[in-house]
């Protein structure tokens, strides 16, 4: 059997983003509370996306969101990495939210900040092991509100997206 370079290619990335999304998974959690979620995106899915990232950079004046759609059109796969906004329930030992406790954050529509912090561990992760098997990536929040925009993660409103590219020069390096 002969399997040529393109395919193979396209089996690492794909092998690759179900790693990282168990590297998600496993990455520590505050209070070891698991609000995160991840999604492979490839194809008509991938290209709805983009599509978003083009709507959502037109409507906001915003051209950064153009070339990030241009990048993830060059990209074989995307990983999303969606956080719930739940709370841990930690009141005032906390405040890190700067509310005087949980449901003070929650009366006022807050953020828990153990929800992002859980995140960014985990996207750490997941690119760190993306590194590791030679996968170019990029974390891009425009992949996010994009994903979030066309409801992607049901309950999970904050979303970050991760592409992923095999090819002869990293589409995430020069972005002007």
């Amino acid at each position: 059997m002969i399997q040529h370079s393109k395919s193979s290619e396209e089996q690492a990335v794909m092998n690759a983003a179900y790693a990282a999304c168990a590297a998600v998974r496993t990455a520590p959690k505050a209070c070891g509370v698991d609000n995160l979620e991840t999604v492979v995106v490839t194809g008509e899915d991938k290209d709805r996306i983009t599509a978003e990232m083009r709507r959502l950079g037109e409507k906001n004046n915003a051209p950064f969101f153009l070339r990030d759609a241009s990048n993830v059109d060059k990209s074989q796969a995307v990983i999303l990495a969606g956080v719930s906004e739940d709370r841990r329930g930690l009141n005032e030992l906390c405040g890190l939210c700067h509310f005087e406790d949980c449901t003070a954050c929650e009366e006022a529509n807050g953020c828990c900040i153990h929800n992002y912090l859980d995140l960014g561990i985990a996207l750490g992760s997941a690119v760190s092991l993306l590194a590791d098997r030679r996968i170019d990536t990029r974390i891009m929040f425009t992949i996010g509100q994009a994903a979030a925009s066309l409801g992607l993660i049901p309950g999970h409103p904050v979303i970050m997206g991760i592409p992923l590219s095999v090819s002869g020069k990293s589409p995430f390096f020069d972005r002007g």
